[in-house]
């Protein structure tokens, strides 16, 4: 093949995926029903109208941030509050807040090695930013679909200033360990003088599986990031809370990396908001998550799949994975047929490749989702497979 074939080839195969991008948002958007309906699916006066009753979490009337001030102090002391951590710092982007903390860490053990998973996200989704941006050293305490254990921190053959978590670990299927083994793994990186920082995006659901409040979780670690997207459904933003001193140092850097943005209302209204309104619902999407996940292992049996697995078999957050013997390509066509035959959106995210004719896909369960019975589930298996070709034996 030549390379204007090849080229094409790839212009191509980018044109279909975004077809299908619009396809999928499309019958999302006109479903019945859905398992979760995200705020980055509507339009800019949906969202808009999603500030309404902001008034109800800040003073409206107060001036307008500006650098920093105001509503975002506000959200920094709501944050610091929850997580039990003498301070907070808003950042645009937890990309932006994980770099400057270890850099700090760096700074104060004067070691820049960071001890993380293989499938951290720093790792498998920041272009390299650590060592590229931070003048960090990542080196990989372990590649297993698993938080690493105490003993693989304790024997690791090098020396590290800091051990970042990932709490849960997204591309390992939203795994949490237990909490015994979190207090575990914590101690052995304190045995090697080592700093603890959770990269915790989606720590606020962690409370059901872990059994302990925010505020203890939080404090096993020397510091901790959050998002306000990921689950809270915030326009953006993150915090990163630790020690009064780490966090001012922390704030200077924020400037340095130009994310101290002239204003960001609307963001930090829009977190204040998801404080009050989806936080107090994480525990309920949790615990639905599992008769979801329960219905769709029942739903694939009964439809007569050969191999289907719902990862983890019981969610330990409200995501988790399904794993089907099939192309990425056709589970996706065949996800957004079904939905738009039925105005019923099962599987509403894209499918990845993990191998020859075996790809997964992540399952959200949000408020939408509670509307959803056992039976619902079946139902809407059933009619996603009866459009599956035969698999690949």
């Amino acid at each position: 093949m030549t390379d204007t074939a090849e080229q094409d080839e790839r212009v191509s195969d980018e044109d279909r995926k975004a077809q299908l991008r619009r396809r999928r948002l499309a019958a999302h958007r006109g479903a019945r029903r859905a398992m979760a309906r995200f705020g980055f699916h509507r339009t800019l006066r949906e969202r808009l109208a999603g500030l309404d009753g902001a008034g109800d979490v800040y003073d409206l009337d107060e001036p307008s941030d500006v650098y920093g001030d105001g509503v975002v102090e506000a959200l920094e002391a709501k944050v610091a509050g929850l997580l039990g951590t003498e301070a907070a710092a808003f950042f645009p982007t937890g990309t932006m807040a994980q770099q400057v903390a270890l850099r700090c860490w760096a700074g104060r053990t004067g070691n820049p090695t960071v001890a993380l998973h293989a499938l951290a996200h720093p790792e498998v989704h920041e272009r390299n930013a650590f060592s590229a941006v931070g003048g960090l050293r990542p080196v990989r305490v372990t590649s297993e679909p698993r938080l690493p254990t105490a003993a693989e921190v304790r024997d690791f053959e090098e020396p590290f200033g800091a051990l970042m978590l990932e709490l849960p670990l997204r591309d390992a299927g939203f795994v949490l360990p237990s909490w015994e083994e979190l207090t575990e793994v914590v101690a052995a990186a304190r045995e090697r003088d080592a700093v603890v920082h959770f990269d915790g995006a989606r720590l606020w659901e962690s409370t059901v599986h872990l059994g302990r409040p925010l505020a203890e979780i939080a404090g096993l670690a020397d510091s901790v990031y959050v998002s306000f997207y990921k689950s809270l459904e915030a326009f953006g933003g993150a915090a990163l809370a630790g020690p009064a001193e780490l966090v001012a140092e922390a704030k200077a850097w924020r400037h340095r990396y130009g994310g101290l943005v002239f204003q960001q209302f609307p963001t930090a209204l829009s977190a204040l908001i998801g404080l009050e309104r989806e936080l107090p619902r994480l525990p309920e999407y949790v615990a639905h998550a599992r008769v979801v996940a329960a219905a769709l292992h029942e739903g694939f049996a009964a439809a007569g799949t050969p191999w289907a697995r719902v990862h983890p078999r019981v969610p330990h957050t409200h995501d988790f994975q399904v794993w089907l013997p099939y192309d990425a390509g056709v589970l996706a066509e065949t996800a957004v047929r079904t939905a738009e035959e039925t105005g019923v959106v099962l599987f509403g995210n894209s499918w990845d490749r993990r191998g020859p004719d075996l790809a997964y896909t992540e399952i959200h369960v949000r408020s939408a989702g509670l509307e959803w019975s056992a039976e619902d589930v079946k139902a809407a298996v059933a009619e996603f497979v009866a459009r599956l070709p035969e698999p690949v034996r």
